[in-house]
């Protein structure tokens, strides 16, 4: 299913909107991601940190993990987009990679935004070549 100018300009400005509400004492780099899922509905998120760093959620996990916790079916992400408050475009961590690879489809686009009018649209094959998969085996 296309996705419509509309719908891109309500996922970036809540995207920036919930990153607002980021917690971010350490790093004070607040981000927010709106993720659409293929059967339309979006949710959001943003980055929660915690003094051990290990255990902070990054903006794209917070809105993944909701869309998980509150759809009534299984998820499955068209588009995934992600503000930084920066001059240039920040794409998604490692782990944030990883999981959004976990619910994504062969469409999925990643679209990273910032202050500026630069912007990164990529798909996940992309930005995570030669990615960790579920390993099938069969019986020998």
């Amino acid at each position: 299913m296309p996705i419509t100018t509309e719908t891109i300009e309500t996922l970036i400005e809540l995207a920036k909107q919930v990153s607002q509400k980021a917690y971010c004492p350490y790093s004070q780099f607040s981000v927010g991601s709106a993720i659409l899922l293929s059967n339309g509905e979006i949710y959001s998120g943003c980055n929660v940190e915690n003094i051990s760093y290990g255990l902070s959620l990054c903006a794209e996990r917070n809105a993944i993990s909701h869309a998980v916790t509150q759809s009534e079916e299984k998820i499955e992400l068209q588009m995934v987009v992600v503000y930084t408050p920066t001059a240039t475009p920040t794409s998604p961590c490692g782990a944030c990679r990883q999981v959004i690879l976990e619910f994504a489809n062969d469409n999925t686009q990643i679209l990273c935004i910032c202050d500026s009018d630069q912007q990164l649209k990529i798909r996940i094959e992309d930005l995570l070549p030669h990615a960790f998969n579920r390993i099938e085996t069969s019986s020998s």
